[in-house]
């Protein structure tokens, strides 16, 4: 369907270019992931800038389906930017997505209101005037964020976006289009800029997002989505005159460039990324930022009004983390390690040397699954509560399987996309990957149980997904807000029971849950029923379950494993 152009940047602009974002990004991911070499080679910006855009649009979708439920007239320009401003801040993803997140409250500030120089805004929308206004602040807010800012990355990017609208005056699609224009003229001079890249022979990666991401903003207030925009993996020849972007940022060799990012970290670079949302006030961030600027480098803090986001890249991870308890409360908290994947990341203790043939890497929802998988040799990715592994993390953790062949289990119908950029990277690394598409723990089990590396890998693979296919799975959780469910209404605090996905009962009590979630599956036959019992189930839940199988289904065996702080109260499958 056509995009219907957005005449004034009001709320359902603001809707429908993070909807357009998505979507770029969505197409653009891979290639962007191929080409990220700065500052750390870890091939997963693009997944990151995805994931950092999708928390806003959802941000947005839910301040939208507040309006709608509560009958009134829908949200406010304030209320969808500062949504999506928030969104972004909250899902925020690696360096790329805390620098996007910033860009974004920059022209949240504006186009709320908030910033001083917002002029007489508008509450229901803003025009060229406003929008460019916004974007200014934009490029502003992000390179203040950044400790040590480098030319030749996104920041000189923004900037030029900020400096091309000197002369654009119209509507919002005359200051979209030259914004786009600048932006793109830019990112195809950031070799000249930045010399990792311009050995490499690539663009910026994150600068590329934000072209997509502008380019999106042209097509909500055009109808047509630019098309012109420089091929990622295209080498850089060098032609064109560096000066063209000579007001975006100082040219190599003037001082701008700084050597805490400025190339790839070898063995002597920082051995760690971590990342953490901070509640704090603005003079503990002050004192943040100068005691993380001593720990390491790669270092942005982003965010206000008490809340932040965190990212900087060191050796030790344990005092960025201190230094965040010291500074407020710090939560969320990612450590990645550069060079042996996520810190979270379990392996199934091979050692270095030749490749086995075949291996499973699977994503798991708690510690105690990971102990699980890994027993029965597979190599693991925590995935915490609310934070979902990105591309990048998987691939790390293919290479530490160290075979030649691997199976691929995303255990969430979520991460069907995330594992399948992982997949097609590691392919292009040599590895033979097949991606099952696991939507839950359960069902991961199940393929596991069956598979066997001694046969070929087209047949282990079959019979790893009919055992995957054949299994139905649910889970129990808590509501946190009202919302509409296939099951009707729920509050916030009921108790919900989703088979394959879908919410079939909601109840006030855990274990009536789900008794009454595990007859609905056992309706159906079977002859295995598995249970995963999170931290915060009741200890009584598993012998009533096991009773009620024991009672009233003959030939049902039960089998229980406690998964820690998995997100979902219970999971639980039948075979």
């Amino acid at each position: 369907m056509a995009q219907v152009p957005q005449t004034f940047f009001d709320a359902l602009a603001v809707r429908a270019w993070c909807g357009l974002a998505l979507d770029a990004l969505g197409r653009s991911r891979e290639e962007i992931d191929a080409i990220n070499v700065y500052p750390v080679a870890d091939g997963d910006t693009g997944t990151n800038l995805y994931l950092t855009v999708e928390s806003a649009a959802a941000a947005v979708e839910a301040v939208f389906a507040g309006h709608e439920a509560g009958g009134d007239r829908g949200p406010t320009l304030a209320d969808a930017v500062r949504a999506m401003a928030h969104g972004a801040l909250i899902g925020a993803r690696g360096n790329s997505g805390t620098i996007l997140a910033q860009l974004l409250r920059g022209m949240a500030q504006v186009l709320a209101g908030d910033a001083g120089d917002a002029g007489d805004a508008d509450p229901a929308h803003a025009d060229g005037t406003g929008l460019r206004l916004a974007l200014r602040q934009a490029a502003d807010s992000a390179r203040l964020a950044v400790a040590h800012p480098v030319e030749g990355t996104v920041l000189t990017v923004a900037s030029a976006a900020a400096v091309a609208l000197g002369g654009a005056e119209g509507d919002c699609g005359t200051v979209a289009r030259a914004a786009y224009k600048g932006a793109r003229a830019a990112l195809a001079e950031t070799p000249a800029r930045l010399a990792v890249l311009r050995s490499a022979g690539v663009l910026d990666a994150v600068g590329k997002g934000l072209v997509a991401v502008l380019g999106a903003l042209v097509e909500t207030f055009t109808g047509q989505a630019p098309r012109d925009l420089p091929a990622a993996g295209a080498p850089w020849s060098g032609a064109g005159d560096a000066a063209a972007a000579g007001p975006a940022g100082p040219a190599p060799g003037t001082g701008a460039e700084c050597a805490d990012a400025g190339a790839v970290p070898g063995p002597g670079g920082p051995a760690f990324e971590v990342i953490y949302l901070l509640e704090a006030d603005d003079a503990a961030v002050t004192r943040l930022r100068e005691r993380l600027d001593g720990l390491g480098d790669s270092l942005v803090v982003v965010g206000g009004d008490g809340l932040w986001n965190v990212h900087v890249h060191v050796d030790d991870a344990g005092a960025a983390v201190e230094a965040g308890v010291e500074a407020g409360r710090p939560y969320r908290i990612r450590i990645t390690h550069f060079g042996a994947g996520d810190a979270h990341t379990t392996g199934a203790g091979r050692a270095a040397g030749e490749r086995v043939q075949r291996a499973v890497v699977a994503v798991v929802p708690g510690e105690g699954l990971a102990g699980l998988y890994t027993e029965a040799g597979a190599t693991t990715v925590v995935a915490r509560p609310g934070e979902p592994p990105a591309s990048g993390e998987l691939v790390q953790a293919v290479r530490r399987a160290h075979a030649r062949e691997v199976v691929l289990l995303p255990n969430d119908a979520e991460l069907r996309h995330t594992a399948a950029a992982a997949a097609e990277q590691a392919r292009a690394e040599g590895i033979r990957v097949a991606l099952i598409p696991t939507r839950s723990a359960v069902q991961g089990i199940a393929a596991l149980a069956v598979h066997e590396p001694e046969r070929r890998f087209d047949e282990d693979v079959v019979s790893m997904t009919s055992a995957a296919g054949a299994t139905r799975y649910a889970e129990v959780t808590v509501a946190e807000r009202q919302s509409w469910t296939m099951a009707g209404i729920c509050q916030a605090g009921d108790v919900l029971g989703l088979v394959d996905g879908d919410v079939a009962v909601i109840g006030q009590d855990v274990t009536a849950t789900a008794e009454a979630v595990l007859d609905r599956m056992l309706a159906a036959g079977g002859e295995l029923v598995t249970l995963v019992l999170g931290d915060d189930a009741p200890e009584s839940v598993a012998d009533r379950l096991r009773a009620r199988v024991r009672e009233g289904y003959l030939a049902v065996d039960t089998v229980v494993h406690h998964g820690g702080r998995q997100g979902a109260l219970l999971l639980i499958g039948v075979e």
